[in-house]
């Protein structure tokens, strides 16, 4: 049985055009394949990724983070109690006002206690701003390597600036050293990715995330074996130019440097915008959906290829989109919270507000309720409200994570 499904999963007519075979793909004539045991060492490689991440956390990026200005902050601990964490854990982080009410009967505890509990509860779970830095730095590192590394394995090949040239004399098309390794270390990063989803940030794009990271994984491992490498490589080339930029600016976000994180946010939008949505559909996903029936009759493999580029072009519409709805709020004056990321810096300002059982945000202010001067000075009653507003977009384009 086991034998049957191994051979039908590599039937080279799945993977191949019709006229072609396995046979065709083997190292001669001083022509060097890619071959599918090649992957296998991403494994490895991905758990020292891993490792990897860990010192350079800990060495690096810390007191990096510390000369920046950037503490970790310590949220005491809430008051055990089986109930509430039972509730907590296996049902809900905000219970609503109904679910209290009942928490308060079996519990035996008031409800603005139960209340407060929870938003300190809440508040516990909540990454510090260390923790975001830590991650951006990381992944800022790997980004500015790997686009430097690709360009510099692509900047003197013909395929680079004419997508033409990505199918001629395919398949027979040796693999370079410099090819290998750009594929290798970035499959293996993106293995890590996968394996550190678990502790990273969460965000509520996060199912969006980890499609991207297995459309990606199996985008790559599908164009190494089929040895669709040159694509491949442009493809990566194309996703690494606006992730550094985003990145960085996170960083630059975290460490209250406004207007240089302000000036790398709009290189971002603008570069994502570009990258993403003009040359990764009219030229990549052209390059891919055109002129490979001009060499070969259409395939599998080639209907397979493009579906998973589709899959990442929807993607990239998803966040341009969040990022478009983020822009229109801000010129509207109507940007008031993070789209992306869960609301718990907002709630952990509220919280701090209400932490001795009074609610202020209704309170008197200037003869005004809270609410109504933070509508007459812009946003949250600061002013001038375009600073403000500004610093507020800027924030949600930082959980923007590609």
């Amino acid at each position: 049985m086991l034998d049957t499904l191994y051979q039908w999963f590599w039937w080279d007519k799945l993977w191949l055009p019709a006229e072609l075979s396995w046979a065709d793909l083997e190292d001669k004539e001083g022509r060097v394949y890619a071959k599918a045991s090649h992957l296998y060492v991403t494994v490895p490689y991905a758990f020292s990724f891993l490792l990897v991440r860990y010192l350079f956390e800990r060495w690096i990026a810390t007191p990096l983070a510390v000369s920046a200005g950037i503490r970790h902050r310590v949220h005491l601990k809430v008051e055990h109690n089986p109930i509430l964490e039972n509730y907590y854990s296996t049902h809900s982080r905000n219970p609503l006002q109904a679910d209290i009410n009942g928490l308060s009967k079996k519990s035996s505890l008031p409800v603005r206690q139960i209340e407060r509990w929870f938003r300190r509860r809440r508040r516990q779970d909540h990454p510090g701003v260390l923790k975001k830095f830590r991650e951006a730095s990381w992944r800022f590192v790997f980004y500015l390597s790997a686009f430097i590394g690709g360009i510099a394995a692509l900047y003197d090949k013909e395929w680079l600036y004419d997508s033409r040239q990505v199918w001629t004399g395919y398949p027979k098309q040796s693999m370079l050293d410099s090819q290998y390794w750009y594929y290798i270390l970035e499959m293996s990063f993106y293995g890590c990715l996968l394996c550190s989803v678990a502790f990273d940030v969460k965000r509520k794009d996060f199912k969006e995330q980890i499609i991207h990271h297995l459309a990606t994984l199996v985008l790559l491992s599908f164009s190494w074996c089929a040895n669709f490498i040159r694509v491949g490589t442009l493809v990566m080339l194309v996703h690494d130019a606006s992730d550094i930029l985003l990145e960085s600016a996170k960083l630059f976000n975290y460490a209250k440097w406004e207007k240089t994180s302000h000036g790398l946010f709009v290189a971002f939008a603008i570069v994502f915008m570009v990258t993403r949505l003009i040359i990764f559909p009219f030229w990549l996903i052209h390059c891919t959906w055109v002129y490979p029936v001009h060499h070969y009759p259409a395939f599998f493999g080639y209907y397979f290829f493009n579906v998973m580029l589709v899959v990442l072009l929807f993607l990239h519409i998803f966040w341009a989109y969040l990022i478009f709805r983020m822009i229109r709020k801000f010129l509207f004056g109507t940007l008031t919270r993070d789209e992306r990321s869960d609301n718990e810096e907002e709630e952990e300002q509220e919280s701090s507000l209400t932490e001795d059982g009074d609610v202020q945000q209704h309170k008197p202010f200037n003869g005004l309720s809270r609410d109504a001067a933070s509508e007459k000075n812009g946003c949250f009653g600061l002013s001038p409200p375009e600073k403000t507003c500004l610093s507020r977009l800027c924030h949600e384009l930082a959980q923007c994570n590609q």
